[in-house]
């Protein structure tokens, strides 16, 4: 590469990196449904059209705000994962969802954009869809984990719900019992809901000491899966249906 394309490559990159600074300023200020290209060109001083050239549309500038901000909170819950990588599949199921709920909390309205109301006229794309996944797909890998170990609880799976939990099981984790893909699926709803809850106001007067209940929530959400709560030193094991698929 020349100096000259080099040096046009670095000027592209730091241009970018500023139209999505004062994109997520303006997202701060006003919300993802009143971001606009010409107010975000007005303030970086650049003609509409010179914008474009980085970003042709609204949708593909809220496109790469989400990809960022789904990809900054799997770094944040990876890096997490990482640090108790030895520890048991509870513990490291509660820090990978305690490091979601502190992203969330340090970046609340990158939070709303992927997790907030819908953005009016935006249909995010597949290609966000690596990054969205990376949270969802560190608690596949723990409770995986599990059942190739020890083995976890079997939840009980209705009648009605066994064909759903197949076809959820073949799409996001042939390898894992339908019954723990569909438990795995209402976890990781439950999750985002309880960081929803604190972060847009639903737990005021009502949750007062906030940390310690959403580590006793999640803990909950990993029983719910199958991660089951160790027996009491000394006491023997149980025959409690645990065990692997």
């Amino acid at each position: 590469m020349s100096t000259a394309r080099g040096a046009r490559a670095r000027a592209r990159i730091e241009v970018t990196a500023a139209i999505k600074e004062e994109a997520r300023r303006q997202l701060a200020a006003e919300g993802a449904a009143k971001l606009s290209l010409r107010a975000v060109a007005r303030e970086l001083g650049m003609v509409s059209s010179a914008l474009y050239r980085y970003f042709p549309s609204r949708d593909d500038l809220l496109t790469a705000l989400i990809i960022d901000a789904y990809d900054s909170l799997g770094e944040s819950a990876e890096a997490a994962h990482a640090q108790v990588a030895g520890a048991g599949p509870r513990e490291r199921w509660i820090a990978v969802c305690v490091a979601a709920r502190r992203w969330a909390l340090a970046q609340p309205h990158e939070y709303a954009l992927i997790y907030g109301s819908p953005v009016p006229g935006y249909t995010a794309p597949d290609t966000t869809i690596p990054a969205a996944s990376r949270v969802g797909l560190l608690l596949v890998g723990i409770v995986r984990d599990a059942y190739r170990g020890k083995g976890v609880a079997r939840t009980p799976l209705s009648p009605e719900l066994k064909a759903e939990a197949q076809r959820m099981a073949a799409d996001l984790a042939p390898d894992l019992p339908p019954e723990a893909v569909a438990a795995l699926v209402a976890a990781w709803a439950q999750l985002f809901g309880l960081i929803g809850f604190e972060l847009f106001g639903q737990f005021n007067r009502l949750v007062e000491d906030r940390e310690p209940f959403f580590r006793h929530a999640v803990d909950q959400l990993a029983h719910g899966v199958g991660l089951v709560y160790p027996e009491p030193t000394g006491t023997p094991a149980k025959g409690n249906g645990t065990g692997g698929p």
